[in-house]
């Protein structure tokens, strides 16, 4: 795991498991809505941001999380492992709420500093519809890479606890081996 992107709806955990993910395989986090949302929540021209994508895509080592479906395929086509978060509805509606009261006033540690949290019925109805909407078309693309890349699909937050805790356990079997005669120099697999 290199190259990691994370995609789901708004609320379904993608900056979340980032973070968490980035401090289990330690390669730094790309949060797309930090540089596309300029201050007061203007948006970056496509043309830009699309050169933007492109130099985050080209680097050596990232997780990077976000929608953005202009560039989902210069992304897929750079990553190594592909995480859909596959959430329910329900679930985003209620973390997205949930997150426009924790950051009243205030903004997300993933966004830009000067994009104060909110929540307007348009960002509802994009939530509300995403599975209908974007769904279709993430699962075609994963389909189209199957056996090219890893890819994973997590639909609840048991999933992703237990995608978590795999990989932690993937880490401690190829952690170097500590022994008292100082032989412990190789990998574990």
């Amino acid at each position: 795991m290199k190259r990691v992107l994370i995609i789901g709806s708004a609320g379904a955990g993608k900056s979340t498991l980032s973070r968490k993910l980035s401090h289990l395989i330690e390669v730094p986090v790309i949060h797309l809505d930090r540089y596309y949302w300029q201050p007061n929540w203007v948006a970056t021209p496509n043309d830009e941001w699309d050169e933007v994508v492109k130099s985050f895509a080209e680097q050596e080592a990232w997780i990077m999380d976000g929608n953005y479906s202009r560039t989902l395929d210069l992304r897929i086509s750079r990553a190594d492992t592909v995480i859909f978060l596959d959430a329910p509805r329900l679930l985003c509606m209620y973390r997205i709420i949930k997150r426009r009261m924790q950051y009243q006033g205030r903004t997300r540690p993933d966004l830009n500093e000067q994009c104060p949290e909110k929540l307007d019925w348009s960002f509802i109805v994009w939530v509300w519809n995403y599975r209908k909407r974007n769904r279709p078309t993430i699962l075609r693309k994963l389909e189209a890479i199957e056996g090219e890349k890893t890819i994973i699909i997590a639909k609840s937050r048991k999933e992703v606890e237990a995608l978590l805790e795999q990989i932690r356990k993937d880490q401690a079997d190829t952690a170097p081996a500590n022994s008292a005669t100082g032989s412990g120099s190789g990998m574990h697999t």
